[in-house]
């Protein structure tokens, strides 16, 4: 079987952590049959990547990278584990801003081996299989392209109220906390961007594309913004299941409310899924998973046209994680048998 997910950070990067968990895990034989051999290959989100005191960082990348390849701090959810700070207290006595984005003393090796390779050349998706090299993350790990698509919120300039500023959605997110209201999110560079090589055969190729509990508007939404993914999403053969971030009204973490509210949708499980769309409609979803507490919306949700069961989807640990995975699986194994 072959997997193709696309995935933000956080949630994208511990969801990919079950599935592979329950992939590794099965001993039914009828189970086993149908996935011996299975790929799984990640998309990741670079919308988030960002130039910080001269190092090319890609968030969302290097968090699915730790996670999988057992150096997440799992407290934080994001950065190394052990991690120190020596060489950010360093920049701020100097008072090199920003000051608002640590870099951790672990976390800036991979960053300087990234940054060099680029300099020397070398695309991002290059880059990032060299690097998966040490984690062996036991998945396929591309970014959704090699060229610049950087995303930028417009704000009300908190310094000068009724002025429209746009601001690196890092700093958005972290410096501000999302507090400022976003007027609008603005991909720079995406219209010239086009897929990094493999993507496009990974959804071609699927027998399961699969959107975890990631951001819809700035992890999944930007991957789906490059120029042509979302088409290949909606041609491909292979069934697309969703995965709802959003659990009885809140995100179970972060700030994908605000990105939500700014975005015009309710934040409620049905109203991702209403966002994404149907295929049958022109949209992206065949089937759609919401937690138990939102059992009362699957009927919403289908009415649009998806497929919707209501699981545990609360990630407590890995056998939960990787029971949240098979329920993914076991409603595209359903999609792909019914008529």
């Amino acid at each position: 079987m072959r997997i193709t997910a696309l995935a933000g950070g956080i949630g994208g990067a511990r969801f990919l952590r079950g599935l592979r968990h329950h992939v590794q895990r099965v001993t039914d034989d009828s189970v086993q049959r149908e996935i011996e051999g299975t790929e799984i290959t990640v998309i990741g989100n670079t919308g988030d990547d960002i130039w910080i005191h001269g190092l090319r960082v890609c968030p969302d990348l290097d968090t699915v990278m730790y996670t999988l390849g057992e150096g997440i701090d799992p407290e934080r959810g994001w950065g190394r584990l052990d991690e120190t700070f020596h060489a950010k207290e360093e920049l701020t006595a100097y008072g090199v801003e920003p000051t608002w984005f640590g870099l951790g003393d672990r976390d800036i090796g991979t960053h300087l081996v990234r940054t060099t390779s680029l300099n020397a050349g070398y695309p991002l998706s290059r880059v990032t299989e060299a690097l998966c090299e040490r984690w062996q993350p036991g998945v396929h790990l591309i970014p959704m392209t090699d060229d610049r698509a950087e995303t930028h919120v417009i704000v009300d300039d908190p310094d000068n109220p009724g002025t429209d500023i746009a601001l690196h959605f890092q700093e958005w997110w972290i410096r501000y906390r999302a507090s400022l209201p976003a007027r609008r999110f603005v991909i720079v560079g995406i219209e010239e961007a086009t897929p990094a090589p493999g993507v496009v055969d990974a959804l071609r190729n699927a027998d399961v594309i699969v959107l975890p509990p990631s951001n819809p508007i700035v992890s999944i939404g930007t991957i789906l913004a490059v120029p042509g993914l979302a088409d290949e999403i909606r041609a491909a053969t292979a069934p697309v299941v969703g995965v709802s971030p959003i659990i009885s009204g809140a995100p179970v973490r972060g700030m994908t409310d605000a990105c939500l509210r700014a975005s015009g949708i309710e934040t409620t499980a049905a109203a991702v899924a209403q966002h994404y769309g149907a295929r049958t409609s022109g949209g992206l979803l065949d089937g759609w998973l919401v937690d138990t507490s939102d059992a009362t919306s699957t009927p919403v949700i289908e009415e649009a046209g998806i497929t919707a069961r209501a699981v545990p989807l609360l990630m407590t640990d890995l056998d939960a994680t990787a029971a949240m995975a098979a329920e993914t699986l076991d409603l595209a194994s359903h999609l792909r048998s019914t008529p």
